[in-house]
């Protein structure tokens, strides 16, 4: 017998009107602000070389994502190409975030870094399908010139 009460139920997602409409954006935001206040601290006191460019990834992932939303219509092709950069940066700072965990593993909240890794490869995913999505808007031997 089938335990319906475990499964999800559907609901239907708000129309996307602007770029902080967008879950992938929400999602980046939060995790860049739990970066910077909870895990840029402890890794600015113990001296991580890397500290910067965890920020700035961090930070530019949220910023990335409104710019491609923004030209996804006048600049199809760029846009496509930001995404695939936000694509990197997440990739980039799961890499930063294990990383931090391997070095400084008894120094830092190695719970909230799991936490922060696993938010950073799910935005991964859905921005991936964003960008399908947003790929089926022109096919490809369609050209704009």
């Amino acid at each position: 017998m089938i335990n319906y009460n475990s499964q999800k139920t559907y609901s239907v997602k708000k129309p996307v009107r602007s770029f902080r409409d967008l879950e992938v954006y929400q999602k980046t935001l939060e995790a860049s602000v739990i970066v910077v206040k909870d895990i840029s601290a402890g890794l600015a006191k113990i001296k991580c070389p890397f500290v910067e460019e965890l920020v700035k990834c961090a930070l530019g992932l949220p910023m990335a994502l409104a710019s491609a939303h923004s030209t996804r219509f006048g600049n199809h092709e760029n846009s496509i190409s930001m995404l695939e950069r936000i694509l990197v940066g997440c990739n980039k700072m799961v890499v930063y975030l294990e990383q931090a965990k391997g070095i400084y593993g008894d120094k830092i909240d190695v719970e909230l870094v799991d936490d922060l890794v696993r938010r950073y490869s799910e935005a991964r995913t859905k921005i991936f399908r964003l960008e399908k999505s947003w790929q089926k808007w022109y096919e490809p031997s369609q050209s704009r010139r």
